[in-house]
């Protein structure tokens, strides 16, 4: 409830209770009297005890010779009169009782003074733009210096990223500097990454650095279902950033607004791209917009209008990837200064193990360490939390009350272990780093490597291993049961869709050369990426159904091949699974060690 929604309340309950010591002080004190049927009060009169009688239309008050008093209501008697006249008893006549003159006032004008408050008050909304009515007016929020101010330090992992803001930040502090020279400083800063590495954060930091007025708003904040709307919020946003110039307008997910236009079934009607084409007019229109920068964030630059990328708007695309290991290392520093952490935790060695995490995902990372150490009742959060946190997040939420007959705990320690084994003797794949039997997520067992180091591509040999890898589960339980189960389904999916990749994506068939096939096509009213272009004869798909086939079958046999030779290995791997339930990279190693000293001894 706001304040002036306050005030009206408190003045309203004022003039009731004013209204209320009016009607008390107007009323007269009450006199007790003795009320009786007609028939005796006209009985009295003949016997002479009437005194005094007072007339209020059919109400009759009389006073008693012995000064009682008694009051009854007479009938349409035309004669009272003058029986009280030959008793020689005191006549008063009064008009009946009337309302108040301030109860009349309100019934009479009280209803339309009412309903001419009503629209005043919402009038005066309206106008002010609180009123639910007020579309037009943008939803953009401004940042003030109320808040935390979040700066550079705040922001680890992405050094590039922040030395090429640097420049705006510079010309937000000191524009003369640029301008001297005849240079213009960049109007628009698009920042592009995946989910979670920091796009927005980066932003706030581009504003607590420059000291400037940082206006927020979210792309779809734009879109409304009435037609006009968008383009009226973006004309008043820079309206109000023009005031507070120098400053910054951050528009989060900008591909809710800036999609291509003509994509859409509404055609140049549609209100998206009335919003849209109002945005391009006003970052680079007839009128210019002077130290006013807009920086946008979004995870689909694909999808974004030409006009809306060419210099003179977003002049300046940023790109914001995943971090490398040493900006993981950063990032974990700046997310545990929060936390009380032991000595025996090593950033670098859990940066290590966190391969393709995003800077959301470093900070679930610590946050779920540090809940898992409060569940402990740890005072702080060691190594083994950072371990459990891990885990949980790459393979799920262990399910230890999900109950696994004998047979199936059997099989599943038999297929992860084909999975471990093919991984160990195949050069130049992943270290193995758990194995489990126990149910996480969705799967009955998982078997998870981590790279030692950070892959930006993958070659043609590693590849072909990963196939073999993920069809060792398949091949253990066909060799040592003689029978297969459900549970190689995702891998034979995962394993389809690797060989298909390796042939229409990546040139990778020797037989059908160095190719690509299935370009994606871009529909008009459908938007972009919505499906990809048979480009190819039915003599070439065939061709390449056999080549994906041909990668699968080939390694299953040698998958086969190698699981048979070393039997032994494999048994000893899954029985130490269905005694531990969980084995990690070192003991598996002794596993694999051990057993084969004893199949060169047998």
């Amino acid at each position: 409830m706001n304040i002036k929604t306050k005030k009206i309340m408190f003045w309203t309950v004022i003039g009731l209770f004013i209204l209320l010591l009016l009607n008390l002080w107007t009323m007269a004190p009450p006199v007790l009297e003795e009320q009786v049927i007609f028939s005796d009060f006209m009985a009295k009169l003949e016997n002479d005890d009437v005194g005094k009688v007072t007339i209020k239309g059919h109400l009759v008050n009389a006073v008693l010779k012995d000064n009682s008093r008694l009051r009854t209501y007479s009938a349409d008697y035309p004669d009272l009169v003058q029986v009280l006249r030959e008793k020689h008893v005191q006549i008063e006549v009064k008009p009946p009782d009337e309302s108040p003159w301030y109860m009349s006032f309100l019934v009479t004008w009280g209803p339309l003074v009412l309903f001419l408050g009503l629209f005043v008050f919402f009038m005066r909304r309206m106008q002010t733009g609180n009123a639910a009515l007020s579309l037009v007016k943008s939803k953009a929020r401004m940042l003030t210096d109320d808040r935390k101010k979040v700066t550079f330090a705040d922001v680890a992992g992405i050094d590039e990223v922040k030395e090429e803001v640097q420049e705006t930040v510079e010309f937000l502090k000191d524009p003369r500097k640029f301008q001297k020279l005849g240079g213009r400083i960049p109007k628009g800063v698009l920042v592009v990454g995946p989910p979670g590495t920091g796009k927005t954060l980066l932003a706030k930091a581009i504003a607590g650095e420059a000291g400037v007025p940082f206006f927020s708003i979210s792309g779809s904040d734009f879109v409304e279902m009435f037609v006009g709307v968008g383009a009226s919020r973006v004309r008043n946003m820079f309206e109000e950033a023009k005031k507070h110039a120098p400053c910054i307008i951050f528009i989060d997910e900008i591909d809710a607004v800036g999609r291509s236009r003509g994509a859409g079934l509404g055609g140049g009607n549609d209100e998206r791209e009335q919003t849209l084409n109002q945005l391009l007019v006003e970052m680079d229109g007839f009128e210019t917009t002077e130290g006013v920068i807009l920086v946008a964030a979004t995870n689909r630059p694909d999808v974004l209008d030409p006009a809306l990328l060419r210099p003179g708007r977003f002049d300046r695309q940023v790109v914001v990837n995943h971090p490398d290991l040493r900006g993981r290392s950063e990032i974990l520093k700046v997310h545990i200064k929060k936390v009380p952490v032991a000595d025996n935790v090593e950033l670098e060695k859990i940066a290590r193990g966190t391969p393709g995490f995003s800077g959301a995902d470093l900070e679930n990372l610590v946050n779920e360490a540090a809940l898992w150490a409060a569940r402990q009742n740890k005072n702080e959060v060691g190594a083994v939390d950072f371990d459990m946190a891990k885990d949980k997040i790459l393979m799920g939420v262990e399910r230890k009350s999900m109950m696994l007959t004998d047979e199936e705990k059997r099989v599943t320690a038999y297929h992860e272990a084909g999975h471990a084994l093919m991984a160990k003797l195949l050069p130049g794949t992943d270290p193995v780093h758990k194995v489990s039997i126990i149910p996480r997520g969705r799967a009955l067992g998982v078997t998870m490597q981590l790279p030692t180091e950070d892959r930006h591509n993958h070659s043609q040999e590693f590849l072909y291993n990963t196939l073999a890898i993920l069809l060792g589960g398949r091949v253990a339980e066909e060799l040592v049961f003689k029978h297969v189960t459900t549970g190689a389904g995702n891998d034979l999916e995962r394993a389809t869709d690797l060989a298909r990749k390796m042939v229409c994506e990546w040139g990778m068939s020797e037989k059908l050369g160095p190719l690509t096939f299935g370009q994606k096509e871009e529909s008009m009213f459908l938007g972009r990426s919505f499906g990809s272009k048979r480009d190819v004869s039915d003599e070439m798909a065939l061709e390449i159904d056999r080549e994906i086939k041909r990668l699968i079958t080939e390694n299953y046999e040698r998958t086969k091949r190698v699981l048979t030779e070393h039997m032994v290995t494999l048994k000893a791997l899954a029985e130490s699974l269905l005694e531990k339930e969980v084995l990690d990279g070192l003991e598996i190693d002794q596993i694999i060690s051990d057993s084969s000293s004893i199949a060169v001894l047998a």
